[in-house]
């Protein structure tokens, strides 16, 4: 049983939980997931790695309520337990496998759009740690849906905070944002975005168009963690990826995001009527 330490809604349907994990926090890194399971007949569902804790012996995870299995999860309290938590599994970071030497002189910027302002966390802190430039931007639709603006405050060189509706910081698409940054003078040699995958298509475009290597994590399309089940198959470079087990982290300009936004649409009919039925179950009591 993996016991809840601490939980905290970030916004009314994103929740943040540190949990109790010592063999996972001890080989957790950056861009790798659990798979999480809420009680013996739960479904298992992926969750990025938002942070570790080594000493503590926690990995912490953000989860958005989208679907039955999330809303199950955000329903846990602190103090109880997962039946699983399984991980870290994924390849970790591209700059994991580098030498700090080879790290040194690169200039990052992560582009977080929404609930993929947590795993971004990792990475950034990770580099910033090494002493690498990063700089971050981070988008959502409005000011109340922003989360870890303190958190990726304190591991980034500048962050730049922009809102569809400006009711915070830049107002317009965080892919108006890079193109602002880059006028202006600055210079990246690698962006990383992280967030819906419409985002991530067209941040991947302005990349392009900027010159600019781009890693995008397509976690969103994962389902059993296993690649088994075939709903993370991606085509990447022309070849059949899966997301799973390959991934979840790929180069932007190879992904097929045509093909993925079609697949991570296949069951949303399905899943807010299981939603539905959940919430009037929760409602009579379970």
């Amino acid at each position: 049983m993996y016991e809840i330490i601490s939980k905290q809604m970030l916004t009314p349907t994103i929740c943040r939980m540190r949990v109790a994990a010592p063999m996972l926090a001890a080989a957790a890194k950056p861009g790798q997931f659990l798979m999480v399971r809420a009680d013996e007949h739960g479904e298992r569902i992926p969750l990025t790695i938002s942070d570790y804790d080594r000493q503590e012996g926690s990995v912490t995870i953000v989860t958005q309520s989208i679907g039955t299995s999330s809303a199950e999860i955000i329903s846990y309290s602190e103090g109880e337990a997962f039946a699983d938590v399984v991980g870290p599994l994924g390849v970790e970071s591209d700059f994991c496998r580098e030498s700090d030497e080879e790290l040194l002189g690169r200039s990052y910027i992560f582009i977080a759009g929404g609930v993929g302002a947590a795993p971004v966390y990792p990475q950034a802190k990770y580099l910033h740690d090494k002493g690498v430039k990063v700089d971050v931007i981070l988008g959502a639709k409005t000011a109340d849906l922003l989360i870890y603006k303190e958190e990726l405050a304190s591991v980034c060189d500048n962050l730049y905070i922009c809102t569809d509706d400006g009711s915070e910081g830049f107002h317009g698409l965080v892919t108006a944002q890079l193109e602002k940054l880059v006028s202006e003078g600055k210079n990246y040699t690698q962006a990383v975005a992280i967030g819906p995958m419409i985002m991530m298509k067209f941040a991947t475009l302005t990349a392009r168009k900027l010159q600019i290597p781009i890693i995008v994590s397509l976690n969103t399309l994962m389902v059993d963690g296993t690649g088994m089940c075939g709903a993370c198959r991606v085509t990447v470079g022309g070849r059949v990826r899966f997301a799973c087990v390959e991934g979840p982290e790929f180069d932007g300009y190879e992904v097929d995001f045509d093909e993925a936004l079609r697949r991570q649409g296949q069951y949303k009919s399905e899943e807010a009527e299981s939603l539905e039925h959940h919430k009037c179950r929760i409602g009579r009591g379970k």
